[in-house]
């Protein structure tokens, strides 16, 4: 296993997963005290996703415990220990949100792409997680389709963006 200049090893051994591109994010938060966030947000962006070799690099560049790092990571509903697909579908289901109708959104996009909420679609290209608010209640039901916000939605109008956005991209 090779070693890159600040440390870091280029290819963890288990899953080929390379942790090369963390050097710069590390290098960019040198001497940051309260780091980790930025960091994890950091590595989220490069990989799309936070693999557990990641997170025990950034314990070990930061002498954390990976519990601690590992912790962090799952408190925060921004972090994901798992690949998620191409495309990210939030779907609010808050007070105003369900009343307005998000129910009915929600099985059309279960019974179209047969995805239940924190699942991927087997190809890949969408991911459905249900969230508890937006903040955008005077536009409910609302979702945010790779963050593009759509208010008032309805469930054709909804399908149709999700077949056209995948589609548009294979």
């Amino acid at each position: 296993m090779s070693v890159s200049g600040s440390g870091t090893q280029t290819i963890a051994a288990s899953s080929g997963v390379d942790l090369t591109p963390l050097d710069d994010v590390f290098q960019r938060h040198r001497g940051q005290r309260g780091a980790l966030i930025p960091i994890l947000q950091d590595a989220q962006a490069i990989y799309g996703y936070l693999p557990k070799e990641v997170l025990q690099e950034i314990a070990h560049h930061l002498d954390m415990s990976n519990s601690t790092v590992y912790g962090v990571a799952t408190f925060y509903a921004q972090f994901y220990l798992e690949r998620h697909g191409r495309h990210q579908l939030k779907l609010c289901d808050g007070t105003a949100c369900h009343v307005k109708g998000a129910p009915i959104v929600w099985a059309a996009v279960e019974d179209t792409f047969g995805l239940q909420p924190g699942d991927t679609t087997a190809d890949g290209e969408l991911s459905l997680e249900i969230v508890y608010c937006m903040g955008s209640c005077a536009l409910a039901p609302v979702a945010v389709l790779d963050g593009v916000v759509i208010g008032r939605l309805r469930q054709e109008m909804l399908l149709r963006r999700l077949q056209e956005k995948m589609h548009s991209t294979s």
